[in-house]
Formats: structure tokens, sequence, C-alpha cells
């Protein structure tokens, strides 16, 4: 069995009357993707600001490398690296003043920043650009940056908080890429997400957290067990017509387990798609709702949200 590089015991995070984080509890193996997968909100961003020593628990603790990051916090920022959400970037700097900056954070000097600021600019593809202000970069080479800074001493565990919000599709391709390849590399990565199909393609295994709570962890396979052979009819209705409003149409036909609205569209959960499908087709049209386009999913991640929690992951 694989090393725990980070385990957390009954961790909690309360802001006067609000409980963002509510008793989680996780670990995350050596050489492994971890991702909390979860709606904004969620719990995601609070959960990584207390494991990176920038925000004190409530209540509960964790250990990364075998050192309590309230105890032992020093020690603990020595072995992480974070690539936090917004961008922590000079945009007056070029790239490589930016890194050269964060590396002397590390507490790296000399020959050994100058060398390590060229490697992490080869690892995100942007060498070629290293003397350009990082304010003439776009969103997406911006973030690269961001993973680069988070990358130069080498940390144990790099913590990876939405690192693909507001970027243009081909970025968002580039970076998950990239993260495969610190995995291929032996980096540990805990990720937060609330895109369910990057969780799906990065993760060994996925935590789903929501309103604060982990509510499952597991392999994919292991959460869609949970769906058992439960499989999803996603009805996108017509022009003027809101899933909740005509919701009730389509609850207790035959094979129908659950029916989710979500703006102008319907989720079924249902035993089998096959079976189902004539059925809800019929109903729509006796009740003149049209129905624009049907699509038909196995069991997925965001099945499992759904059958956890009652509503749709995009909620």
């Amino acid at each position: 069995m694989s090393e725990a590089i980070l385990t957390t015991k009954a961790l909690r995070k309360q802001f006067g009357n609000l409980e963002a984080v509510k008793d989680v509890s996780f670990s995350v193996l050596r050489g492994e993707i971890f991702s909390l997968l979860g709606p904004n909100g969620a719990g995601k961003t609070t959960t990584i600001s207390m494991l990176s020593c920038l925000l004190t628990p409530t209540s509960g603790t964790a250990e990364i490398g075998g050192y309590d990051i309230i105890q032992e916090s020093q020690r603990v920022r020595t072995l992480i690296g974070i690539v936090p959400q917004e961008i922590a970037l000079y945009d007056e700097l070029t790239a490589r003043q930016n890194l050269r900056f964060w590396g002397e954070m590390y507490n790296l000097s000399g020959k050994a920043l100058k060398a390590r600021v060229e490697e992490v600019l080869e690892q995100v593809n942007l060498r070629d650009r290293a003397n350009e202000r990082v304010g003439t970069f776009s969103g997406g080479m911006k973030r690269r940056i961001n993973i680069a800074a988070g990358l130069l001493h080498k940390p144990l565990l790099l913590f990876m908080d939405e690192p693909t919000v507001g970027i243009d599709p081909q970025s968002r391709r580039r970076i998950l890429d990239m993260v495969k390849e610190l995995r291929s590399q032996g980096m540990t990565v805990l990720y937060t997400t609330h895109y369910m199909e990057e969780a799906e393609e990065l993760s060994d295994r996925v935590g789903i957290i929501d309103h604060g709570t982990l509510i499952a962890v597991g392999t994919q396979a292991e959460l869609t067990k949970m769906v058992g052979q439960q499989e999803t009819l996603r009805l996108h209705l017509g022009e003027g017509f809101i899933g909740e409003e005509v919701a009730h149409l389509f609850s207790g036909l035959p094979g129908v387990l659950a029916v989710t609205p979500l703006n102008s569209e319907l989720t079924l959960s249902v035993r089998q798609a096959e079976e189902a499908l004539p059925g809800a087709m019929i109903q729509a049209s006796q009740a003149g709702v049209p129905v624009r386009t049907i699509d038909i999913e196995e069991p997925n991640l965001e099945a499992v949200f759904l059958h956890l929690t009652g509503r749709a992951l995009r909620d």
C-alpha cells in the first residue's frame, strides 16, 4: 500500500455562524492525484487554505509528511507547493523575474535558483516568453507561470486550487496535460475543481464535497458503484420551458428513479435508458413540452453527486 503524504482528521472551520468545513477526513497517497470535487462554495478552497497553513482550523488537524499543520506549520510550508485560485504574480515583472522573486521566498538563491527558474519555465513551456512582462500574458499563460512558481522548490505535495477557472479551452488542455505529466514524474497533487470531467480525467481518487461535508471518497469505479446500474437521460427543453415547471410530469414514469431540473434541462435518473426513453418522450409529447435534444449518459461522477445530494453538480 502506498504511503499517505497527507492525512486529515475531522478538519473543521467556522466563520461566525457559518460552518464552512465540517469534520473532513481523508488521506492523499504518495504519487497520486487526489481531487476534491464540488460546486462553488462547497468548502474546497477553505480546506486547501487550512492544509497550506493559511487558516487555522477551528478543530481537527492534519499531517503532511508526518508534520502537524498547526504545531509544525513552518516545517509543513517547506514541503508544499501552492497554486492558488487567484493569480499570485506581479504584472510589471517579467515571467523570469516573478519566478526569481518567488524562489527567494522559498529560500532559494544563487546558481541553484537561476537553474531552477529555467527548469520550471521549460516545464510549463514558456521559456521563450520568459523576458516578457506577465501583464502582457493571456490568462492561460499566467496560470502556467502560477504553476511554475508552485514547483520551484520541488515540493513533496502540490496544491492546485481550481487552476483552469476562467481560461480558454486550449490553455485548459495544456494545464490538464501538465498535471498528468507531473504525476508521471512522481509528484503528488491535491487538485480542487467543480468540473466533473476534469476530476474524471485526472484523478486516481476523488473526494466529493458539498456544503463543507466530504460525502464520499474513492476511485471513480468505487464511486460510480454507489448509483448501481443507473443511467441518465438529459432532456434539453425547447425555448421558454423551465425544468422546474415541468419536472413533476416525469416523476413516477416507469423506470424513472429521480427527476432533477436545472434551468431549461431535466435530468432523469433511470434504470435503463433504452426502456425509459420512449415513455419520457410520449409524456413530453402529450404534455406539449418540446424536447430539443436528449443525451444518454452512463454512470459518472455527476450521477454520483446527484445520487448523494439530490441535485446536479452545476447547481
